[in-house]
């Protein structure tokens, strides 16, 4: 199931699944023109109802809140995957962190950081799971799947960039 959302950014695509007590669990959220972007499949069903929660939270963040996206999520991927868009979910709002902290924060330094950028760039939950707030060490602003100026906006409208 799918469904959209508009925000600052375009128009986002939403897909889940049912979930075990109703509701839906987000698969995946991305950005039109995004880098890997999931496009819809034959026979999948518009939903709009069943991600109404994360669409609610989604306009409270666009609003400027500091919202925590706790909704239901599918965790597919590696267990290497896995653990860096967990170091990813503890980013807090308004903050930046680099490729090497997250490396740190799961066990990888050296060359290994280069394979928590590959983690990083493959996250399926863009905005809900925050790989937005991972910049290079320098401050630059680095790899990010829908793009670096959209990078630019999410941490200017959580005020994390001067």
């Amino acid at each position: 199931m799918y469904a959209y959302a508009d925000g600052p950014l375009g128009g986002m695509l939403l897909v889940g699944a049912p979930a075990a007590r109703g509701g839906v669990v987000l698969r995946s959220l991305s950005l039109p023109g995004q880098k890997g972007a999931v496009e819809v499949a034959a026979g999948w069903t518009r939903d709009q109802g069943a991600f109404g929660g994360v669409v609610e939270r989604l306009g409270a963040y666009f609003a400027g809140e500091p919202v925590r996206f706790d909704v239901p999520f599918a965790v597919a991927g590696t267990e290497f995957q896995r653990k860096v868009w967990a170091a990813l979910e503890e980013i807090p709002y308004g903050t930046t962190v680099s490729y090497g902290e997250i490396g740190r924060a799961v066990g990888v330094a050296g060359a290994g950081v280069r394979a928590v950028g590959t983690a990083i760039g493959r996250n399926p939950l863009l905005v809900v799971r925050p790989c937005h707030r991972v910049i290079g060490a320098d401050g630059s602003l680095r790899g990010y799947a829908a793009g670096p100026e959209r990078k630019r906006s999410l941490l200017e409208l959580e005020g994390a960039l001067a």
